[in-house]
């Protein structure tokens, strides 16, 4: 039952649906464009200035030819990837419960195109709904390995 964006996301509505759907791999998501301006406003936002992020002149001199996106901005497009693989709004409400590991295995140049594939890795029963980990892979384009993999915790609350 895996979805993207062409079929739509998936769309659970309780916690034995979501069992449903463990060890099932959602997507990949459309492309994502990693521009400067998209860097410099995560920059602006988190007061994370590091010249390799918002330094193209200085950055094109390094080994890496070019600013990279934050760790941290790439981990943040997590909802916003996860909203086109599955929506939630059969529960009464979900909550990010938080990450459980979270590895940057290679760089996102500025430039680049982003895009994410989840695994529902596990669903456990907790007061009054459920708890889903996934396993979310985030990959540039033309890569050659993952550029962030993190096993995210969500909780759901059913109506």
């Amino acid at each position: 039952m895996a979805s993207g964006t062409e079929a739509g996301p998936v769309r659970p509505t309780t916690v034995a649906e979501l069992r449903a759907l463990q060890g099932t791999e959602l997507g990949p998501t459309e492309w994502y464009d990693m521009t400067q301006e998209r860097i410099d406003a995560f920059a602006a936002a988190t007061g994370d200035f590091q010249w390799i992020h918002v330094d193209p002149a200085r950055a094109a001199e390094s080994p890496l030819g070019s600013t990279i996106a934050h760790g941290l901005f790439t981990l943040s497009l997590g909802p916003r990837f996860m909203e086109e693989l599955m929506a939630f709004d059969g529960f009464a409400h979900s909550l990010n419960y938080g990450y459980e590991k979270v590895r940057f295995p290679a760089p996102v140049p500025v430039g680049s195109r982003l895009r994410m594939r989840a695994t529902i890795t596990d669903v456990a029963d907790v007061p009054g709904g459920g708890q889903i980990t996934t396993t979310q892979t985030m990959e540039v384009e033309g890569g050659g390995k993952p550029v962030c993999v993190a096993a995210s915790v969500g909780r759901f609350v059913e109506r």
